[in-house]
């Protein structure tokens, strides 16, 4: 069932991959600008930054809580910033920005799980041997052994 977490988490981080690297492309400020965001030319690429950064360690399982809690602000913000669904427009563009924003609700969700949760067993910041610690604390608290 290891391997489940796995691609479980390959699966969520791809979106914000995908979507961070889009952040620095003309046409991600642009729609940004359309959609008022504060200082598009500024907050889109800061997004990108933490799209990626929270995206990959999700990804790798490296310091993936922490990495969690960069895509949680992620969510929180491009949501209620982008995603403004309860505002008049015409009906396509109100329930593409609903959609948006319940995908973006659910994402949240998962990025709690993974914020509390952690990557699971096969993250690269897991040692190796799952009994690792436990010979080291043995060896720790027994010191004599290495004085033969």
């Amino acid at each position: 069932m290891t391997i489940v977490f796995l691609i479980g988490r390959i699966l969520f981080s791809l979106i914000f991959i995908i979507k961070g690297i889009e952040h620095f492309l003309p046409r991600m400020i642009n729609y940004a600008v359309e959609m008022c965001v504060p200082l598009p030319y500024i907050s889109v690429p800061i997004m990108g930054v933490i799209a990626l950064i929270g995206g990959l360690s999700v990804l790798l399982g490296y310091k993936a809580k922490i990495g969690a809690w960069f895509l949680v602000a992620f969510l929180l913000l491009v949501t209620f910033f982008v995603h403004r669904f309860w505002e008049p427009g015409k009906f396509t563009e109100v329930m593409l920005h609903e959609l948006c924003f319940l995908k973006n609700i659910s994402l949240l969700g998962a990025a709690l799980m993974v914020a509390y949760a952690g990557s699971g067993p096969l993250g690269i910041d897991k040692p190796r041997c799952p009994h690792k610690h436990d010979h080291d604390s043995d060896h720790d608290q027994n010191p004599s052994s290495d004085q033969k």
